[in-house]
Parts: structure tokens; C-alpha cells; sequence
């Protein structure tokens, strides 16, 4: 016997080697193809995955002709039937992600876009069709927005119409139909605005100074505001008014975000004199009172919380106090030992 000793490569080609017969098939369907005979083409595609699934080609080809005659339902399986025969077959994606684009189907569109892109980044049709979907889904998402501000114009609700438009140009400023919209909207917004405001006391017009502040993040400017507010409401006896309770509790909000735990327990307990229940103060002063080392005053507030019916708490503030609990409890522990130690 003489031993032939066959290089790996040569033997992964022999296996490897394309069915002759599906080979032909694929030849036919192509001439069909060119010829626009569409179904036909598809009947020798189908033919030759039955002889062959695992040649990505045929299953690609097919896609291409139902794309052509309209059946994306079709299209769409052919593209999955394409990736399942090779996942590296980028050609594949891209029939998949065109069917789903034409059902509409857009999240599943840039999700299978995605999955290409992750087999070849730099595949420049995949690239730009992500492009197109990206805008296409932003352009929806405007008109969406259009409609809404129109129907709560319709109905009178100048102030959820001036916002819809707000969260409209965020995405698109420049869109016509934004600005045209914006046109009828904004002269009745400002009256109403002028009109409220008109209205305002000295006291809530500082208030609301301090709330644009905070939005922007001047956490020192907003407390001036809150500040002069609640100057003048103490002035007058309103000491104790909501407005005024309003005040603390964003003053205390500045105060945490600025590191200022004293006067975060002050304004938290100029509000809890009032309220005192206030889930919200009540966390915020715990949180202060551990940030200046009184972990006994912070588990007090804790546990005042913990003791209340979870709907009035909430999911979140219950596991932000449970947190907590069991941090101070810990750092109180490790305090006792140190006392008696």
C-alpha cells in the first residue's frame, strides 16, 4: 500500500467541493433572472437548496426575485433561510433587513443591520441602510409628534401642544412642518404665560427663577431664589404656606447636590415640622445626616420611612432605604466596638 498523505486544505476543498447538480440549477435560475421570469427562477433556486441548503447563493438569489415580484413576506424567510446557511454571508443580512423594511417592520431592520455589521463594519450597503432607517425612524417619530401638538391644539391644550413641539425640534429644528405648527402655537402660549405670570406674586415668581436654575444645573443661583421666596413668605406669615414647603424642598435639593448637608437638614426639617411624612425629605435628610457622621439620626429617618405602606413609599425609595438600613446599621456596629474596644 502506498500512503498519499493529503494536505488539509485540498481535503476541506474536496468536501467542500459544490454539488454539480444544485450548481446547474443555480445556473438555470439565473437565466430565468435575467430573462425577469421571476417565479420561475425562484422554482430552480428552491430546487437547487434541496440538493444543497447550505449555500448561502441560492437562498440570496431567491430573496432577490420575490423581491422583485413584491412578496416580502417571502423575501424575508429566504434572507433568514441565507443566514442560517452562513452567518458570514453579508449579502444575507442585507435581503433580510430590505424585506423588513418594506413591512415596515423597522426595529427588526436595524437590529439584522446591526447583526451584519457586526460580521463586516465596513460593509458600505448595510452602513448606509442603517444611515436611511436611523432618519427614516426620526422622521416618524416627527410627524408623530406634529400630529399630537395639532390634536392638543384642536382641544385647547396650548401648554401639552407647546411642549409635544419642544420634544419635535429636539429631533428635527429645522422641519417646516415644526415651524409652521410652532407659528400657531407659540403666540397663544407666551399670552398665557404673560397672563399667569402677570399674576405672581413676588414670592413665586422667585420660585420659579430658582426652578429654571436648578434645571440648568446653577445649584447656587437657584438657592439665591429660593432664598429671596422664602424671605418674603416668612415676611408675610406664609412661612408654613405650600409655596413655601416648595421652596425648602428644592432649596434642600441645591443644597444635597452642593455638598451643603447642614442646610439640607435644615430646609428638610422646616418641611417635616409641616409634613410629617414626606417621603422625600425624609430620605434627603437621612442621606444629609449620614453625610455629617449621625448615622443614629439617619437610621431614625430611615426607619420612619420603612414603617410606611409601600404604596405611599414606592419601589424605588424602599430599596434606596433598605440600602441604607443595612449600611448604617453596619457602620453603627463597627462604632459600638470601637466605643467599647
Amino acid at each position: 500500500h502506498i500512503h498519499v498523505h493529503v494536505p488539509l486544505n485540498t481535503y476541506k476543498a474536496i468536501h467542500t467541493m459544490p454539488h454539480a447538480g444544485a450548481e446547474a440549477l443555480k445556473g438555470e435560475g439565473n437565466a430565468f433572472f435575467k430573462a425577469g421570469s421571476y417565479q420561475e427562477a425562484i422554482d430552480k433556486y428552491l430546487a437547487a437548496t434541496k440538493l444543497d441548503p447550505s449555500v448561502p447563493a441560492y437562498w440570496s438569489n431567491m430573496a432577490a426575485c420575490y423581491e422583485k415580484l413584491g412578496k416580502y413576506e417571502e423575501m424575508a424567510e429566504a434572507g433568514r433561510s441565507c443566514i442560517k446557511a452562513d452567518r458570514t454571508f453579508v449579502k444575507g443580512y442585507f435581503r433580510l433587513a430590505t424585506a423588513q423594511k418594506a413591512l415596515n417592520d423597522l426595529e427588526g431592520c436595524v437590529k439584522t443591520l446591526e447583526s451584519g455589521l457586526a460580521v463586516q463594519s465596513s460593509n458600505a450597503d448595510l452602513k448606509q441602510m442603517k444611515k436611511d432607517l436611523i432618519e427614516l425612524q426620526r422622521a416618524e417619530q416627527v410627524a408623530a409628534y406634529c400630529t399630537k401638538a395639532n390634536e392638543q391644539l384642536q382641544n385647547g391644550d396650548v401648554v401639552g401642544a407647546y411642549k409635544t413641539l419642544d420634544l419635535a425640534s429636539r429631533l428635527d429644528a429645522g422641519n417646516p412642518d415644526i415651524q409652521a405648527l410652532t407659528k400657531r402655537v407659540k403666540p397663544k402660549y407666551d399670552a398665557m404665560e404673560a397672563k399667569r405670570k402677570a399674576n405672581l406674586t413676588g414670592p413665586e415668581i422667585a420660585k420659579e427663577k430658582g426652578d429654571d436654575a436648578y434645571k440648568q444645573a446653577q445649584f447656587e443661583t437657584a438657592v439665591e431664589f429660593y432664598t429671596k421666596a422664602l424671605d418674603a413668605l416668612k415676611k408675610s406669615g406664609q412661612g408654613q404656606s405650600e409655596l413655601a414647603l416648595k421652596a425648602y424642598a428644592n432649596r434642600a435639593a441645591c443644597y444635597k447636590q452642593i455638598s451643603n448637608f447642614d442646610g439640607t437638614i435644615s430646609d428638610c426639617t422646616a418641611v417635616l415640622e409641616v409634613e410629617p411624612d414626606n417621603v422625600k425629605a425624609l430620605i434627603r435628610r437621612a442621606q444629609a445626616f449620614e453625610g455629617v457622621e449621625r448615622y443614629r439620626f439617619a437610621l431614625q429617618d430611615v426607619k420612619t420611612v420603612l414603617a410606611m405602606p409601600f404604596q405611599k413609599v414606592g419601589k424605588t425609595n424602599l430599596d434606596l432605604c433598605n440600602g441604607m438600613q443595612h449600611r448604617l446599621h453596619r457602620t453603627v456596629a463597627q462604632l459600638k466596638s470601637m466605643d467599647s474596644a
